[in-house]
């Protein structure tokens, strides 16, 4: 059964190019599928035609009738004065108002009202009360508040005065909450931590619904969705299986259409080779291979239907590395940071070598970009010293990118970084980060987040470093600008410091993981899989402390078990004797090795001991199950 149809869909936002142009698809009942596309490619746009949010220019959106639709991207506006326990709540609005009714229908019932239609109704309220969960909604909220970390604090606090990440792990919880029979997720993973994500992954696997979800997360698409369409050149193309699937097919497919355009121009080549010496004939007055060479020509026009595949450019700049003398890069002693009552971390002692790729890892509001901010003198510690050594440099990506005049063109800004730069020079930058032609006029204000990160590391990748520092350098960005990131930070060979939720660019670059949690940091000195080996295998004997072990009432033994146990203990007695009187025999037969009488007469003896034994053990194996044991 389709539960979404999208059919011949068009949106233009000017006179010149069509974002969507004939988008199609279809989405049964129950599937997992993710849409993909670089940013700008028209996947928010998209989602805002199916939420009924924009108007297409043309096309039709059916969703199957009586499906709930949810969906995450803009955060909704609540009343003034909603705490985040009140948006959880709301959840249950579509509940509390079917318990209502069947209060009501209750008093009825008492007074005497016993119609067939009230005790039909109330029962069909009932049912769908209780699947609901409308008798237990404290365990629901409690339990989906715990996977997205939104404790008792938070839960209290204003909605109005979270941060935009913190509302966006807010208003999921409230979407998961509903009876919603249609996911539409929008980067759900950008704000939130790794235990969340994957708490998330783990929910959709239980949803019985069906999910579309636009996201850059490759672990987080590899593990929910079963499907990929992307948005394409405002066209829509199809690949039936996870992302890993989509990368293999698509470049598989690029290949192939490369083969064949290649091979159609290869015959177009030598058929107009073909036509231009027919046409010299026919200066020649043969008319008739004039005709020939119009006929030919018509042909090839007609050979022409494969346009050239082509990929997005890779962008090329890269980190420049400083040389770096001696081994430490810096040092934590004793280091302590607290705001107000809340201590973030306390007495962290580290030490960074050249050449570490270091992973700092938690939960959101831990203390990590604060951390981040000690080393740049950004804030000071509370107790404690930090030293460099003294040929560090450093360059730092924060995790929200600002620009001290955003009414600057990017050009301008270039300038502005690189004093006694040339205009040329600004631009020769600007281009290897794709920003061409009259893009590089724009004010920066205007750029999205992940142009701003772009033009961000613009600025400071001529700059020669030893110590990179990367605050969430791969929010905000499509999945080829992660690509290009990773590529540029595998080239760089100084020390790699990270704040990431991305499990695919924490996999690839991490050699230590620093995992922040209750005001202390633990040093893993090992890569983000066997990290996550050692905290799987860590958990279960955690969780065995907890449990009380059981304790067994062993039945008392009787009389003939209490005998043959006595028994069995002369009998193992006996044999570890006779063990060690074959062990001595086996010395003697070395010592004897050259006399072939006393051989003889030690490994006769030595057949009988071993016989001797065999006939013990057997004894033994029967007084054991004697015993009982």
């Amino acid at each position: 059964m389709i539960d979404l149809s999208v059919s011949g869909l068009v949106k233009s936002f000017d006179l010149e190019k069509n974002i969507l142009d004939g988008v199609t698809f279809q989405i049964e009942r129950g599937e997992r599928v993710g849409l993909l596309g670089k940013n700008g490619a028209g996947k928010t746009t998209l989602f805002r035609i199916l939420t009924g949010e924009l108007r297409a220019d043309a096309g039709d959106v059916i969703f199957a009738p009586n499906r709930r639709v949810g969906l995450i991207s803009q955060i909704p506006v609540y009343p003034d004065g909603y705490t985040v326990e009140d948006v959880l709540q709301s959840a249950f609005d579509r509940t509390r108002a079917m318990g209502e009714e069947m209060a009501a229908l209750s008093e009825k019932m008492a007074n005497g009202d016993e119609s067939e239609e009230t005790l039909r109704r109330y029962g069909e309220l009932s049912t769908k009360f209780e699947g609901l969960g409308g008798y237990d909604t404290a365990t629901a909220v409690n339990k989906v508040a715990s996977g997205l970390s939104l404790d008792a604090d938070m839960r209290a606090r204003l909605f109005d005065t979270l941060s935009g990440g913190e509302k966006t792990r807010v208003n999921l919880g409230r979407l998961i909450l509903e009876d919603t029979d249609i996911l539409l997720l929008d980067e759900p993973t950008n704000h939130l931590d790794l235990h969340a994500t994957e708490w998330l992954e783990e929910y959709l696997a239980s949803f019985k619904g069906t999910v579309l979800a636009i996201s850059h997360d490759r672990y987080f698409l590899d593990r929910t969705v079963r499907r990929c369409i992307e948005v394409l050149d405002g066209k829509a193309e199809f690949y039936s299986g996870n992302y890993s699937f989509y990368a293999i097919e698509k470049e598989r497919r690029y290949l192939e259409k490369m083969r064949q355009y290649e091979k159609e121009q290869a015959k177009i080549e030598q058929l107009e080779k073909s036509a231009e010496q027919l046409r010299m004939f026919a200066f020649k007055g043969m008319d008739k291979t004039y005709r020939r060479a119009k006929s030919m020509e018509k042909r090839i026009e007609r050979m022409r239907t494969t346009d050239k595949p082509t990929k997005d450019k890779a962008l090329t700049a890269q980190f420049v590395s400083r040389e770096f003398y001696g081994d430490e890069v810096f040092e934590l002693k004793g280091v302590s940071k607290s705001f107000g009552e809340r201590t973030l971390f306390r007495d962290l002692d580290l030490q960074v070598e050249g050449g570490e790729r270091i992973a700092l890892i938690g939960d959101n509001g831990m203390g990590k970009t604060t951390l981040l901010k000690l080393l740049l003198d950004e804030e000071y510690p509370d107790a404690g010293k930090i030293r460099f050594g003294p040929s560090v440099r450093t360059a730092y990506l924060p995790q929200i990118v600002r620009f001290d005049v955003p009414e600057r063109n990017l050009v301008d800004t270039m300038l502005w970084s690189r004093r006694g730069a040339t205009t040329q020079w600004a631009r020769d930058q600007l281009a290897k980060f794709h920003f061409r032609g009259e893009d590089v006029l724009k004010q920066v204000k205007v750029l999205s987040g992940g142009e701003l990160s772009r033009l961000y590391l613009c600025t400071i990748m001529d700059e020669a470093v030893n110590l990179l520092i990367l605050d969430e350098p791969t929010n905000h960005l499509d999945i080829a600008s992660r690509e290009w990131i990773e590529e540029a930070v595998e080239a760089y060979d100084g020390t790699l410091l990270f704040v990431s939720h991305d499990r695919y660019f924490i996999n690839r670059f991490a050699t230590r993981i620093w995992e922040l949690e209750g005001g202390k940091i633990t040093d893993y000195r090992v890569g983000f899989e066997r990290y996550r080996r050692i905290k799987n295998e860590l958990q279960p004997a955690e969780e065995k402390k907890k449990e009380k072990p059981a304790v067994e009432k062993k039945a008392k033994p009787n009389h003939n078990q209490q005998l043959a146990r006595r028994q069995l203990t002369v009998c193992e007695r006996e044999i570890a004797a006779q063990e060690s009187a074959i062990a001595a025999l086996d010395k003697q037969l070395e010592a004897a090795a050259n006399d072939y009488g006393q051989y003889a007469a030690l490994y006769e003896e030595k057949t009988a001991a071993e016989a001797q034994l065999d006939a013990l053990m057997a004894r033994w194996e029967q007084l054991a199950e004697e015993a009982g044991e």
